[in-house]
């Protein structure tokens, strides 16, 4: 593909204003947005406005059937995913979809299906894989610099509602189908079977720090209360095989931590990483002493989402299939199925999935 990939944005709410469109002047010389679809008008105009989007819906059924975009960034709450991605895939359009893939694995495997019938590209978030300073770790990593790996762990800390700042109506990050589980364990998830391999055996436990809810203190939706539907503290342990066990907490009742979000503990060493911030420097113990390493980075700080959808962009172009895989995204997300059985029963889970 030599002519710019056409993209359609599905979404247009805190995460599209934050982290995808300020950075997209990055993937412009390969891709153009030539059409947005949000739930309210008055949003979707000013996003199209604002970046120069030439066609605006409110209907992603209606943008599918009339667009000519030939993939789509989907930016949707986790809870509309299943239903959107696979629309996305039926209507022919290759897929960059936000985290996680799917509410569960038999949605997550359909549209493993339906893309592998289709011939289509799916590029998953979170793109931990492909951001800087975790590319950087795994370089050290196979140095064998710090010798075997047999334990690590990761942290998802989303912070303690109500976010201060936050724009959008937080309430799907704590309805069913959310929780910091999916919105936040799913980074030291990704980065964890995509450094040590894919996870065999999970048993977990979970709990609810907030059951009350809590009220909306600023912003367009200040004074509303939000229910705490999802368990909203998890604890997971990861049997990787190969003598390797990982821990992952992920949470919405921590303020914060001195501790780094990733830390691969080896024989000989560790490398310690913030899994957000893309330009932290990478810290590495080796032979008793720590040092920093510096993160080459686009980025100033924070998340570097963009690095996903210019995956996308790469691999359409080149006809390359994705460091992002929907199979690995997929093992992730039965990973977090297999946990809320785990936590409900007591007893470990098996997996199915690799990748």
């Amino acid at each position: 593909m030599t002519k710019k990939v056409k993209l359609a944005l599905l979404g247009c709410g805190d995460v599209a204003h934050r982290d995808y469109l300020p950075e997209f002047h990055r993937v412009a010389a390969h891709a153009e947005i030539v059409a947005v679809c949000g739930r309210g008008r008055e949003r979707a105009q000013m996003t199209a406005e604002r970046y120069g989007i030439p066609a605006v819906y409110t209907d992603y059924v209606k943008m599918l059937a009339e667009t000519d975009a030939d993939a789509v960034i989907n930016l949707t709450p986790m809870q509309l995913h299943d239903e959107t991605n696979l629309a996305v895939l039926r209507s022919g359009r290759h897929l960059y979809t936000e985290k996680p893939v799917a509410s569960g694995l038999h949605h997550a495997l359909r549209m493993k299906q339906e893309a592998e019938a289709r011939g289509l590209t799916i590029v998953c978030a979170p793109c931990v894989m492909i951001w800087p300073q975790v590319a950087l770790a795994r370089q050290i990593l196979e140095s064998g610099e710090i010798g075997e790996v047999h334990s690590a762990r990761g942290l998802g800390l989303g912070g303690v509602p109500p976010w201060a700042g936050f724009t959008s109506d937080p309430a799907p990050f704590f309805a069913a189908g959310g929780g910091p589980q999916r919105d936040m364990g799913v980074y030291p998830l990704h980065a964890l079977t995509g450094l040590l391999g894919p996870v065999r055996r999970v048993t977990a436990m979970s709990t609810k720090a907030q059951p009350e809810g809590f009220v909306i203190t600023d912003g367009p939706f200040a004074g509303k209360r939000v229910p705490v539907e999802e368990d909203d503290t998890w604890l997971m342990l990861l049997d990787h095989g190969n003598r390797v066990i990982t821990s992952v907490e992920a949470n919405n009742s921590v303020q914060g931590t001195r501790a780094a979000q990733l830390e691969l503990f080896g024989l000989k060493g560790t490398i310690a990483l913030d899994l957000i911030d893309g330009s932290a420097p990478v810290h590495v113990l080796s032979k008793g002493v720590w040092r920093e390493v510096p993160v080459p980075h686009e980025r100033a700080s924070g998340p570097d989402h963009i690095l996903g959808v210019r995956h996308l962009v790469e691999c359409l172009r080149h006809g390359v299939r994705p460091v992002l895989s929907i199979a690995h995204a997929a093992h992730v997300v039965e990973i977090i199925d297999a946990a809320a059985r785990a936590s409900r029963s007591g007893a470990a889970q098996t997996l199915t999935t690799t990748f």
